[in-house]
């Protein structure tokens, strides 16, 4: 298995939290937190430099609020500073990991969203009913189709997943125990969380938080 060292220093960059920032803040421009940082944005990238580099940084508590949407769940947000963090270790560990996911794998994929899915969908439907020719059963309902489809959902996965057990998966392959301490600093807040709100659609939460 192919191992990577040596990334901190490019996680920790300039140029990389720059397009950290321009990533987190992609159609969010009109947030208030974000407006926040964007106006001292260069102060704010370089003290993020600075404790990453030091060592120093700790992530903000997590907002979290309970959505009805139309299920009831909760869900947790990062400050938006933590946010650039979050996407400054994407940008290093995506082309690492993204070849090891098999192709019909879309969530958080660049180019591979719920289009994406249906395309695929519909591709696996085709092949299963043999381009639709045996979409007829002995009654004669053409909407049958001899093949089976699996939706499920892993309760509460995010805050459940064992923290040690996916830490030992990520460091099969990431040897840099900087970026390892800064995977752990990520996973350890998400232990520290407050509800503050509760909101009954997606668009009400976004007028308020």
């Amino acid at each position: 298995m192919e191992t990577y060292t040596n990334l901190y220093s490019k996680l920790c960059s300039m140029g990389n939290l720059t397009l950290a920032w321009r990533n987190a803040r992609k159609k969010k421009t009109q947030q208030p937190n974000v407006i926040e940082f964007d106006d001292t944005v260069m102060q704010n990238l370089v003290a993020l430099h600075t404790e990453l580099t030091t060592k120093t940084y700790t992530p903000q508590p997590l907002v979290s609020f309970i959505l009805r949407d139309p299920k009831t769940r909760t869900i947790s947000k990062s400050h938006f500073r933590d946010r650039v963090i979050h996407h400054a270790l994407i940008n290093i560990l995506r082309p690492i990991f993204e070849k090891t996911f098999i192709y019909d794998s879309c969530a958080g994929r660049i180019g591979k969203g719920t289009l994406f899915a249906l395309k695929r969908f519909d591709f696996f439907m085709r092949k299963v009913s043999h381009n639709k020719t045996n979409m007829q059963n002995r009654f004669g309902d053409r909407n049958y189709v001899k093949g089976y489809c699996l939706k499920a959902d892993i309760k509460h996965y995010f805050d459940e997943v064992n923290h040690s057990v996916l830490l030992g998966i990520i460091a099969k392959k990431i040897k840099d125990r900087e970026v390892l301490w800064l995977i752990r600093q990520i996973l350890n807040n998400g232990l520290k969380k407050k509800i503050v709100a509760n909101f009954n659609t997606q668009r009400e939460r976004e007028r308020v938080i």
